[in-house]
């Protein structure tokens, strides 16, 4: 019969590992401003969560009465805008340089499932805004919602679309995104395509990253 606690800590031992978090040496290929697109994207997130904190604990109303709150809302705001900018630079970064090569398959999906949760996180920080545009959004998106038979979403909804956008898609979101970071630093970085003689010679997990 296995040991679970030794089971768990042959598992996990990689994980935790602080030579995996913190390591001493880079390759010379992911020292170039296109391998820090992801870490870029991965700061634009914290920075809108630890905005988005803020603004909810002090209402979803509060930025526009309070200077302090507005310039809040804007670090939100931006920090969005950020968060996709270089998302998208990541993701066209990785898809041409191959990314799921050397057994990275399930790091790229993670990626791509994290784009298509962000997005729908996005929009519902539109619809809790309370203007004329969130409500005019609300009421043209519930047709395609309900098409998709997700009827008991209720995008006019300000209490239920706060809580997705504050606690559900959030929570959602830092999961994955926490499972693609562990993965890539597991896996390492996907190093460049090999080129000449070196383009016959497959690509081992987990060197050159760490």
């Amino acid at each position: 019969m296995a040991n679970w606690t030794q089971t768990s800590k042959e598992l996990l031992g990689p994980v935790m590992s602080v030579e995996t978090w913190l390591p001493t040496e880079m390759p010379e290929y992911a020292q170039g401003f296109m391998y820090m697109l992801g870490s870029l994207t991965a700061s634009s997130f914290v920075a809108c969560v630890g905005s988005g904190i803020v603004l909810a604990m002090n209402g979803a109303a509060s930025w526009s009465y309070n200077d302090a709150m507005r310039f809040v809302a804007a670090t939100h705001f931006w920090s969005v805008q950020a968060f996709f900018f270089f998302m998208m630079l990541h993701l066209w970064r990785v898809f041409f340089t191959g990314a799921w090569r050397g057994g990275r398959g399930m790091t790229w999906v993670l990626g791509a499932i994290a784009f298509l949760v962000a997005v729908p996180t996005a929009f519902t920080g539109f619809l809790i805004n309370g203007d004329l545009y969130s409500q005019w959004n609300a009421v043209q998106a519930k047709d395609g919602i309900n098409a998709l038979g997700l009827g008991w979403v209720n995008l006019s909804n300000a209490g239920q679309m706060f809580g997705m956008h504050v606690v559900v898609m959030p929570l959602i979101l830092t999961v994955i995104i926490g499972a693609h970071i562990t993965l890539v630093r597991l896996k390492s970085v996907v190093p460049p395509y090999p080129t000449g003689r070196d383009a016959a010679e497959p690509t081992p997990v987990g060197k050159g990253g760490r």
